[in-house]
This record gives C-alpha cells, sequence and structure tokens, in this order.
C-alpha cells in the first residue's frame, strides 16, 4: 500500500503526515508513507485544498487533518 499526504508542508500537513504515520506503526499497515511537496505532483491530483490523503492513486481525504479512526477507516481498518 502507498500513502501519499500531499501538501506544501504547512502545519495541517505536518499533522496528517503525524497521524497517518502513527496509525500505520501502531497497527503494524505495511505501507509505504510519503510527504508530497512539489506543487506540480500536488496539480497531477487536482485537489483546491491540502492536506490531502492519496491511498493507492485514490485522493481518500481533503481539506483537514483526520483523526486516528478516520485513517483507520481510509485505510480499511
Amino acid at each position: 500500500m502507498e500513502i501519499k499526504v500531499l501538501g506544501a508542508g504547512c502545519a495541517k500537513c505536518k499533522a496528517t503526515y503525524a497521524v497517518i504515520g502513527k496509525v500505520v506503526k501502531e497497527q503494524g499497515i505495511d505501507a509505504t508513507l510519503v510527504k508530497v511537496e512539489d506543487i506540480m505532483e500536488l496539480l497531477n491530483y487536482n485537489i483546491m485544498t491540502t492536506p490531502a490523503v492519496v491511498v493507492d492513486g485514490e485522493v481518500k481525504l481533503k481539506g483537514h487533518v483526520p483523526t486516528e479512526n478516520e485513517v483507520k477507516k481510509i485505510l480499511g481498518m
């Protein structure tokens, strides 16, 4: 599983990355977590608000920092 956190490096983007990283570690999920800050790559996902979370190429969340429960739901737990 590939998880991308899209955002230009703002506090909400960093918080989203931290929450997802915590859930992945605690649940023992085999996933690659990547932070994407390149504006050109962000445009490829057609998002207007950040942070955004992409799981295996599909945008699952955008515009707010998710809770741990939201992350678990997004990851199919």
